[in-house]
């Protein structure tokens, strides 16, 4: 499979985006645990789970971009989403500055987007007739 320049670094930022989720996850685990309030620890795992989830899909979005434009938009919506969920959390935890938990919906509006936008591509995606 021969990927365009644009999957190649739409690709490499989820991956980075996936790698992140991991070191994060593990900082959480072993870092913060004796930094921050419990109640704050639980945000920074529902950061780095969905993190990981969109991480993910991005991935796959990245595999499926030559069949439709529509898979790479599911990428710049779910790394958005990442930043401003993932990263609102994240920083909520740091700082304990709640404002912040204004910004996580506009994240998960983004990532609800990002999957619609990916079941567009699946149903208006021909797929070629072997004959």
């Amino acid at each position: 499979m021969q990927l365009s320049s644009s999957q190649q670094r739409w690709g490499a930022i989820a991956a980075f985006q996936a790698f992140l989720s991991v070191a994060a996850g593990a900082f959480g685990a072993h870092g913060l645990k004796n930094m921050v309030a419990a109640h704050n620890l639980e945000w920074w795992q529902t950061a780095c789970q969905y993190l990981m989830y969109h991480s993910l899909g991005s991935v796959l979005a990245v595999l499926l971009a030559s069949m439709s434009v529509k898979f790479l938009w599911s990428v710049r919506l779910f790394t958005c989403g990442n930043i401003l969920f993932a990263g609102s959390l994240a920083l909520m935890t740091l700082t304990d500055i709640r404002i912040l938990g204004a910004v996580t919906p506009i994240g998960g509006v983004l990532y609800l987007a990002g999957w619609l936008v990916m079941l567009k591509g699946f149903l208006h995606t021909s797929v070629p007739s072997k004959s």
